[in-house]
């Protein structure tokens, strides 16, 4: 169902992959759009375990193109070095295909909630409840299970871990 990559010397490993998703803060949730049109927007997340998880308002273009296909994408780019005397970019990026659904169960998405809060505001516990209070009557969360996992880098950054490997 899903392409394979065409330059598989630039595949990064399953786990490299998984790592990137665990670290990074930010990356870019592509639905189906108005009119057949891709909406993309930049989005904080967590991963946990297989699947991505984001907050959002209750309605919007984004709830508004998962409700008519729950099918999506994540990007995530790593690292993006320009290097201009060679006329090229080296990059690390992760791409996950994956089903969103909406959370429905208020404590599910209270614990989503905490898990997000403890990735971005860590050592706030007590505030973070207090916000988690005060907008979960007006807070979307939604969980993205992961179909498939595919991470790239830049070809220098390949001949590079090759070069040092042979030394």
């Amino acid at each position: 169902m899903f392409r394979e990559m065409r330059r598989k010397r630039q595949l990064l490993a399953e786990e490299e992959s998984r790592k990137i998703l665990e670290q990074c803060t930010a990356g870019v949730l592509a639905v189906a759009g108005d009119d057949d049109y891709p909406y993309a927007v930049p989005i904080s997340y967590v991963y946990r375990e297989g699947r991505l998880y984001v907050h959002s308002a209750l309605t919007g273009h984004k709830i508004d193109g998962l409700k008519r296909n729950p099918r999506v994408s994540f990007c995530i780019v790593a690292q993006d070095e320009i290097v201009p005397q060679k006329f090229t970019t080296c990059f690390r990026s992760v791409i996950v295909f994956g089903k969103a659904r909406i959370v429905e169960d208020e404590q599910e998405c209270r614990q989503i909630l905490r898990w997000l809060g403890a990735k971005y505001a860590p050592g706030q516990e007590e505030n973070c409840e207090e916000e988690i209070r005060q907008q979960i009557a007006r807070t979307a969360v939604i969980e993205i299970t992961a179909e498939h996992i595919t991470g790239k880098e830049a070809i220098e950054i390949v001949r590079a871990r090759e070069e040092k490997a042979t030394v």
